[in-house]
C-alpha cells in the first residue's frame, strides 16, 4: 500500500509553477478525435487521467503518441467500437467520449464513467443534449450507445436545466460537425470550457460565445489537425496557495491566468491572507491569524466546488464558526472524518460543513476518498506539527502532477513510500 509521509509544521516557501489545466486536458483529448488530421496538445499535465485516456485511444485504434508535456492525437485509424470497458470505468471524464464519437462516427457505445465518487452527477443533461440534436439513446447493460438517426445529426436549440460544465462540452463536441445552428441556453462559463472551443475553432469550427452563457455552433463538415496549448491547472494552483495559507508561509504561484483565480483570491484576503496579484502569478503570504468566514461553492466565476475541500481544512485554523456550503456536490465531505481523526472541530448540516476553528491539527493515519479530499488532507498533513499518513493516493495522483516534488522544492518534508513494492507486484 502507498502512503504520503508528511511531517509538518513547516512553512511552505519559494515557487512553484503550475501545470496545464486537468479539467481541460480530460475534454481535449476527446476533441482532437474529431480533427481529419493530428492534433498537437501541448503543456498537457503528467496525471493519470491523462495517461488512462492516452491507453484507452491506442487500444481503440488511435494513432497516439505520448511525451513528457505533450500529446500527438490522430483518430483516422480509428473504427466504431465499444470503449473497453476496464479503462473507462477508472476514468470519470469517459463521458466525453460520447460526444466525440457521435461526431466523428455518428455513434458511440460507451460504458458508464468512473473516477471519484460524488453522488448524482447531471448526466441527463448530456442525454437530453444529445437526443436533441437528432441522436437515439440505449442503455443496456451499463453501456451507453448513442445512435444518430438520421447519420448526421442537426442543429438544435437546447437548454441546460443546471448549469454543467460536463454536458456544455458534450454538446459543444457533438455540434461541431452537426448540421445547421445549435444553441446552448444556460451554458456553463467556465475557463476550460473557452479552451475546449478555443481548440475546436483552431481545428475549423464555428463556435462563438464560449464563456457566456449562450454559445452558438454552426457545424461543419470537416475539422482539420492544429497544435494547442492548454491553460494553466486554477484549480492546482488554488490548491498550492491554500496550502500556502495553511503552513503561514510564503509562496509565488507561477504560470497563472490570475482572473481564472478572483473568487479564490477574494476569500483568502477574506480569511486575512495577503495575496498579491502579478501579470502570470500570484504571491500567497501567511498570517499568524485568520479569520472565519462562510464559502458557498457555485459554478464560475464563483467559488469552485474542485476548492471548497482544501478551503475547509484551511478553515479548521481560522477563529471561530465557519460555514461552507457545496451547491453542486452533496456527497463531497467525505474528508470531515478524516479531519476530524487530525482534532479538528466540524460537523455536516445538509449540503454544508459547519466548522469551529482554531484547534490545533495532529497527525494523524488518514485516508483520501476523492481526488480533492486528498488535496485537503495533504494540506492539513502540512499545516499540523506532527507526522501524517495519508493513503489514497491513487486518488491524488488523477489530478496533481508531480505533487511530491514541487511541495520538496517548496521546503515540505514529505515522502511517498510503497511505489517500488507496488511496482514489484505488478511485475
Amino acid at each position: 500500500m502507498e502512503k504520503l509521509i508528511i511531517n509538518g509544521g513547516t512553512p511552505l516557501q519559494g515557487s512553484v509553477t503550475i501545470s496545464g489545466a486537468k479539467n481541460s486536458a480530460v475534454a481535449l483529448i476527446p476533441a482532437a478525435l474529431l480533427a481529419d488530421g493530428p492534433v498537437v496538445i501541448e503543456n498537457l499535465p503528467h496525471i493519470q487521467d491523462v495517461e488512462i485516456y492516452h491507453e484507452l485511444l491506442r487500444e481503440m485504434g488511435a494513432d497516439v503518441l505520448f511525451e513528457e508535456d505533450w500529446m500527438e492525437v490522430d483518430g483516422r485509424p480509428m473504427k466504431p467500437m465499444l470503449m473497453p470497458n476496464g479503462r473507462v470505468k477508472k476514468l470519470r471524464a469517459s463521458y466525453y467520449l460520447w460526444g466525440a464519437l457521435l461526431a466523428r462516427f455518428g455513434e458511440a457505445r460507451v460504458g458508464l464513467p468512473g473516477g471519484c465518487d460524488l453522488g448524482p452527477r447531471p448526466v441527463d443533461l448530456h442525454i437530453k443534449g444529445f437526443e436533441a440534436l437528432g441522436a437515439e439513446v440505449t442503455n443496456k447493460n451499463g453501456v451507453m450507445t448513442i445512435r444518430a438517426k438520421e447519420g448526421r445529426l442537426k442543429g438544435a436549440r437546447i437548454y441546460l436545466d443546471l448549469v454543467s460544465v460536463g454536458a456544455t462540452i458534450n454538446i459543444m463536441l457533438a455540434a461541431a460537425k452537426a448540421e445547421g445552428l445549435t444553441i446552448i441556453e444556460n451554458a456553463a462559463r467556465e475557463p476550460e470550457i473557452v479552451d475546449v472551443a478555443t481548440l475546436l475553432n483552431n481545428m475549423g469550427a464555428n463556435i462563438k460565445g464560449a464563456g457566456t452563457d449562450i454559445i452558438r455552433i454552426q457545424g461543419v463538415e470537416r475539422l482539420h489537425g492544429c497544435r494547442h496549448t492548454i491553460i494553466p491547472d486554477r484549480i492546482e494552483a488554488g490548491t498550492y496557495m491554500i496550502a500556502a495559507a495553511a503552513t503561514r508561509g510564503s509562496v509565488t504561484v507561477e504560470n497563472v491566468i490570475p482572473k481564472h483565480l478572483e473568487s479564490v483570491t477574494a476569500k483568502l484576503r477574506e480569511i486575512g491572507v495577503d495575496v498579491k496579484v502579478m501579470d502570470d502569478a500570484i504571491q500567497v503570504n501567511g498570517r499568524d491569524e485568520y479569520r472565519a468566514i462562510d464559502v458557498k461553492t457555485s459554478p464560475y466565476p464563483g467559488f469552485p466546488t474542485d476548492l471548497q475541500q482544501p478551503i475547509t481544512t484551511l478553515l479548521t485554523l481560522a477563529t471561530g464558526s465557519s460555514i461552507v456550503t457545496d451547491n453542486i456536490y452533496s456527497a463531497r465531505f467525505r474528508h470531515v472524518d478524516e479531519l476530524r481523526r487530525m482534532g479538528a472541530n466540524l460537523k455536516i448540516e445538509g449540503r454544508s460543513a459547519v466548522i469551529e476553528g482554531g484547534n490545533r491539527l495532529n497527525g494523524a493515519k488518514v485516508v483520501a476518498s476523492d481526488l480533492r479530499a486528498g488535496a485537503a488532507l495533504v494540506i492539513a498533513g502540512l499545516a499540523t506539527q506532527g507526522t501524517t499518513e495519508l493513503e489514497g493516493l491513487e486518488h491524488i495522483d488523477r489530478g496533481y502532477e508531480n505533487l511530491v516534488n514541487k511541495l520538496l522544492s517548496l521546503g515540505a518534508n514529505v515522502q511517498r513510500v510503497g511505489r517500488e513494492q507496488k511496482e514489484r507486484q505488478q511485475q
